[in-house]
């Protein structure tokens, strides 16, 4: 019997491989557009922030609680409600047209690509989870209640951040930050409609089904009639609101249904299209206002209330630790125990700012603070400090990191411009 040949060697799986030119292009892309709305909703947060520690506060709460809409459809809501549940689901409509692309044409597509963020993303999120249960466990006046509140992380703030602090990291962290962010959003929207929405009316909630599916079945005709799609959008999210699961519920799936593979000859898929028109609108207009009516608090007792609350402390300590070690962590987990190995132009060190950059939960953590806390009480004023106070230290912790590590790769840029080696820095 002839010997058998010998066993090819494995190749190691790299983690944080370098993109095709491809999505090296839509990365620069998304973290452009990403970038403006990122300072626009820190601009949007500082004014709130200012607004409601001035004299003129009272306008401020009157303009938050003022309601409006059609009371006899159950609409009608406070500006704070509408910001919620309407704007945000614009947000969350984006949200689940990157999901589509993702999972059709990205990183997601391919199960050895999409290991790493949906790992990362999931220890990202059980980190912070479990060192707010932890810390309101052992603390006088704990509650489980804000457990949710630090998992999330807020992709316009981390990548407006990675923006203004490099300029020569390589293209491979841009794209996991990108990708593991999609994870944490869709598992953010799994988290709200299992854990926080209220009493289920079925009979609604097949209606917003229906609705989506109809929406879907027309963009797959590939109409883009607006006077088709927008009734059915704003069916589905009314039902959706109506049925008591979270109506930004109800963008997701909108968005998840819109099809989005390359036509012939490279046509630009269509929930790119609706991704370039409606991110804008998404970035400039309705994550701005949520943030301008969700993050105004009063700071007149000080820190000290916060720190002391063990909802705030929880909060804060899972953004600022939780998200570290769960990110680096599971990371460094799978490098150690399967044959995937870190790429050559990479340093645990980027790692290790990259995962501090997760720390910045703003947008989602806000939404689901609301979700838990009734709106006035102590717990929700201390949550929404929290997350301020969370997300600025891991901002300003990331971007020494980062703005360290850009120092390294723009020294090591002349020289490998001219030998055309490379080398981990």
């Amino acid at each position: 019997m002839a010997p058998l040949p010998p066993r090819p060697p494995s190749v190691p799986r790299r983690l944080f491989v370098r993109p095709g030119a491809r999505r090296a292009r839509e990365v620069a892309s998304a973290l452009r557009s990403e970038t403006v709305g990122g300072l626009l909703l820190l601009v949007a947060a500082a004014a709130a922030l200012i607004w409601a520690n001035t004299p003129w506060k009272g306008g401020y709460e009157a303009l938050v609680g003022a309601r409006f809409g059609p009371a006899a459809l159950h609409l009608e809501l406070s500006v704070a409600q509408w910001a919620s549940d309407g704007l945000l689901a614009v947000f969350f409509f984006v949200v689940g047209l990157e999901l589509k692309r993702e999972f059709t044409e990205g990183d997601l597509r391919r199960p050895s690509r999409a290991v790493l963020p949906i790992v990362a993303a999931v220890g990202g999120m059980a980190g912070p989870v479990a060192l707010y249960l932890a810390v309101n466990a052992v603390a006088d006046g704990g509650t489980a209640r804000g457990w949710a509140v630090p998992m999330a992380t807020d992709i316009a703030f981390a990548v407006a951040v990675l923006a203004v602090t490099s300029t020569h990291l390589p293209a491979g962290l841009r794209s996991f930050l990108l990708t593991l962010a999609v994870v944490d959003d869709l598992l953010s929207v799994v988290v709200i409609a299992v854990f926080f929405s209220g009493r289920i009316s079925p009979l609604p909630l097949l209606g917003a089904l229906a609705a989506v599916a109809a929406f879907g079945l027309l963009t797959r005709a590939r109409t883009t009639r607006w006077w088709l799609l927008v009734p059915l959008a704003l069916a589905a999210w009314a039902l959706m609101h109506a049925s008591g699961v979270h109506a930004t519920v109800a963008g997701v799936l909108l968005g998840f249904s819109v099809p989005a593979r390359t036509g012939p000859g490279g046509e630009t898929s269509l929930a790119e299209r609706f991704e370039h028109r409606w991110r804008p609108v998404s970035a400039g207009l309705g994550v701005p206002l949520f943030a301008l009516v969700s993050a105004g608090v009063s700071l007149s007792g000080g820190l000290g209330g916060t720190l002391r609350d063990p909802v705030g402390l929880g909060v804060g300590v899972g953004l600022v630790v939780g998200k570290l070690v769960g990110v680096f962590g599971a990371t460094w987990l799978l490098a150690r125990f399967t044959r995937a190995t870190l790429d050559e132009e990479l340093s645990w060190w980027d790692v290790f700012g990259l995962s501090l950059l997760a720390g910045i939960g703003f947008t989602v953590s806000l939404l689901i603070g609301e979700l838990a806390f009734t709106p006035g009480t102590a717990h929700a004023e201390h949550t929404k400090i929290a997350i301020l106070l969370g997300s600025t230290v891991s901002a300003l912790l990331a971007a020494l990191v980062l703005r360290r590590r850009n120092r390294v790769y723009r020294d090591l840029a002349a020289p490998t411009a001219t030998t055309g080696g490379s080398r981990r820095p």
